[in-house]
């Protein structure tokens, strides 16, 4: 599974990072959202996770920016993955194009499961 995480800071990259080496995944790292766009145009993920509050090109505008594309590309299955604890979030999340809301700190449990029900199409259970 390759995965990009489109995320800022170093520190959060590298525990998610560990969390995925241990599923086996691959993560490729964008610290910006405009750096992940170009990395989505380049190359092909599995999924995707990201951060909402960035500086230059924040996540929403990056969640837009990947479900206005007309390529399979488009589709690309998105985590948020938010410090941000505003009541109305996750639909505002959903409503920009997002498959699920993860909040930090991220526990890799939640991680995994969230993961599994998006690419088993939101049903069922997958092991990662």
């Amino acid at each position: 599974m390759n995965v990009l995480f489109i995320e800022d800071d170093p520190m959060n990259r590298r525990v998610v990072g560990d969390m995925l080496d241990v599923a086996g995944a691959t993560m490729t790292e964008a610290e910006s959202g405009e750096i992940g766009l170009k990395l989505i145009e380049e190359r092909d993920f599995d999924m995707a996770l990201i951060d909402l509050r960035m500086p230059g090109m924040d996540g929403m505008t990056a969640i837009r920016a990947i479900r206005a594309r007309t390529d399979a590309k488009g589709k690309l299955p998105i985590i948020v993955v938010t410090a941000d604890t505003a009541l109305d979030l996750r639909e505002r999340c959903l409503a920009a194009g997002a498959d699920d809301v993860l909040f930090k700190p991220v526990a890799m449990d939640a991680l995994f499961e969230a993961m599994g029900r998006i690419l088993a199409g939101g049903e069922g259970d997958v092991i990662l």
